[in-house]
């Protein structure tokens, strides 16, 4: 009879599929197949160094098993199984309660900023995952691809319309798809499908059509940046998913929504305002944004988002690269607005979306801190309330 063990395991369910922790893990302890992402026992250490560069928090699952589960096992799962009913006596008991408490404070640590495993809002949709995978892709063909920021900047940004005309492709507010970019990397392999959040509502960019669209921007050495921008109306393209349980929308019409992004990280809020705009506008809960780009041509739907009712959503756009003008980021114009922040953190209706680049987390969370502080609220306990309730949610890259 073997001793029980301690398994570090991915949910499928919450896993995008963006491959960062693989890339992170020194020990070659996280592979994949077309289908999951999985953590190989054998090799794993429980360093946790691919617990805070995960945007899910789809890596924050732990396990006592009899027999770790293999990566074959893994590879099958669509859902994590029930967890097991081990027995453990002695001393074995005495040191995985010790582990758990080591654990618990190596996880403190490694969360710091804003991470956890999250949960989905009581009454979201169920989504679909992974319907598709890089074995078996869906394709799409591109209806268009607009350019999104002016003329005359260096930024490239697009808004780019894919159909799937018969084919089902089911996907919910806050859920991302996986591009395959064509060819081969420098080691002759193929290309990892690389995530975009999708930036159209469930019933499609178009209401009640088959499409959805993404909200890209041109990097300089991105290999699908740079396929995707420069693909052109009836290009076909691959595509995984729908990925993502969590970051999603409430389908509670009177839920008050707080929402703070930078540079692409718009898009799921492009989503939800026009499920909101498409399900009644302003006979919603109110909806907050916060938006935070170099300057007003490099922020997406920058002219569309001023069109959109204060009624349905109110806007705060700030802009850290304007000539002859202060910088100003989103964590500053939140402590300007501090009264209306406070509002919503202190209401148990309250949501809270997160998106952007991984470098804005430090600034929010500060912000929310500082802000907390002032009505009496210690905010790092509410923010683990609100986690464990689905309605705080991070998604940072």
């Amino acid at each position: 009879m073997t001793a029980p063990t301690k398994q570090h395991l991915i949910d499928p369910e919450i896993c995008i599929r963006c491959h960062t922790c693989e890339m992170t893990c020194n020990l070659g302890a996280i592979t994949h197949d077309d289908n999951n992402v999985v953590v190989d026992a054998a090799k794993c250490e429980f360093c946790l160094d691919c617990i805070p560069v995960c945007p899910t928090g789809s890596i924050d699952e732990w396990r006592v098993v009899a027999q770790p589960h293999s990566l074959e096992e893994q590879f099958g799962w669509d859902e994590l199984p029930a967890p097991e009913q081990v027995a453990a006596g002695g001393e074995t008991a005495t040191e995985i309660e010790a582990y758990d408490e080591a654990m618990a404070v190596l996880l403190e640590e490694a969360h710091k900023g804003g991470g956890g495993k999250p949960v989905a809002p009581a009454s979201a949709a169920k989504p679909a995952i992974n319907l598709y995978n890089a074995g078996r892709p869906a394709e799409a063909t591109v209806q268009g691809s607009f350019r999104l920021s002016g003329e005359d900047s260096d930024t490239d940004l697009r808004h780019i319309i894919l159909n799937f005309a018969a084919l089902p492709f089911p996907v919910l507010e806050g859920q991302s798809i996986g591009i395959i970019t064509p060819g081969t990397d420098e080691n002759g392999k193929p290309h990892l499908p690389r995530l975009y959040s999708v930036s159209s509502p469930r019933d499609g960019e178009r209401p009640n059509f088959n499409n959805l669209s993404l909200t890209v921007k041109r990097e300089p050495y991105g290999v699908c940046s740079n396929f995707l921008c420069d693909l052109k109306k009836g290009d076909r393209v691959q595509v995984t998913g729908p990925f993502g349980a969590t970051f999603l929308m409430p389908d509670d019409p009177q839920a008050r929504l707080l929402m703070i992004c930078t540079g692409t990280g718009s898009a799921p809020f492009r989503a939800f305002t026009m499920r909101r705009l498409r399900s009644g506008g302003g006979h919603s809960g109110p909806m907050t944004l916060f938006f935070g780009a170099r300057s007003p041509d490099s922020l997406p739907y920058f002219g569309p988002l001023r069109k959109v009712p204060d009624n349905v959503l109110k806007k705060h756009l700030v802009f850290s690269r304007v000539p002859a003008t202060p910088k100003e980021f989103v964590q500053d114009r939140m402590m300007a607005e501090r009264t209306e922040v406070a509002g919503f953190i202190s209401d148990p209706n309250t949501h809270i979306y997160i998106c952007g680049l991984r470098g804005m987390e430090q600034g929010v969370e500060r912000a929310f801190t500082g802000i907390a502080q002032g009505i009496g609220i210690e905010w790092l306990a509410l923010r683990t309330t609100m986690r464990e309730e689905g309605r705080y949610h991070v998604e940072t890259y």
